[in-house]
Formats: structure tokens, sequence, C-alpha cells
């Protein structure tokens, strides 16, 4: 079973930058999945927000956070990042890792096999 953690969410005002973290554990082949992170505001569906291919190299946004948001890896260290700037109060939400097992960096979140539990993004205006 693999498990993942995200970490790096807060609190932070409109303009200000987050890095979240996402690690991977137990049974993990983690260079072989595509990583992808997803968001869900309150009252509203989960979203695709950004994905990396296993070799970390191509790289996929949605529209919303392209140019501001930067998906990274680090497979010696079972770990994707997400670098967030000049964010804005549209980008609250619950941010979410998650890893495909077949390396197909999608946006289609039921393509994701695992994820985390998710960690609270709030920017305030």
């Amino acid at each position: 079973q693999v498990q993942l953690v995200e970490s790096g969410g807060g609190l932070v005002q409109a303009g200000g930058s987050l890095r979240l973290s996402c690690r991977a554990s137990g049974r993990t082949f983690f260079s072989t999945y595509a990583m992808g992170w997803f968001r869900q505001a309150p009252g509203k569906e989960r979203e695709f927000v950004s994905a990396i291919r296993r070799s970390g190299g191509s790289t996929f946004y949605a529209d919303s956070v392209k140019g501001r948001f930067t998906i990274s890896r680090d497979n010696a260290r079972n770990t994707v990042y997400l670098q967030m700037n000049s964010l804005k109060p549209e980008d609250t939400a619950v941010y979410y890792c998650a890893a495909d097992r077949a390396g197909r960096p999608t946006n289609i979140s039921y393509e994701y096999a695992y994820w985390g539990q998710g960690t609270q993004v709030t920017v305030s205006s």
C-alpha cells in the first residue's frame, strides 16, 4: 500500500506564496508514477491543478494556475512539490496530491489510484 502525505498548507495573504510537499511511503515505486495535484473548495467539486510525468520532464497546469504555480518532483526523496506564487483568494481550498500507477499525468481524478489526506490552503484578501 502507498501512503501520500501532504504538508506546507496554511494561511497567506493575497499575493503571497506557499510551497506544498507530498511525500510517498510504503510499497511505492514512486519514480514510475505520474503525480498530480488537485484541490477542492467548499461547496465545489474537486478540480485538477497540475500534474507531472514520472521523469519530471513534462508538466501540465490548469489554466487558472498557469504562470503562478510550478510542479516539480524529487524521485530520490519520493516527493512532489507545488510552488504557489501570486496566490489569490480563489485559490483557497484543500489541496490533494495523487499518484497514477500507469504513469499518465492526466487531469482526470479517477485515473489516480492513491490520494493524500489533503492540506488546507487559505488565502486572505
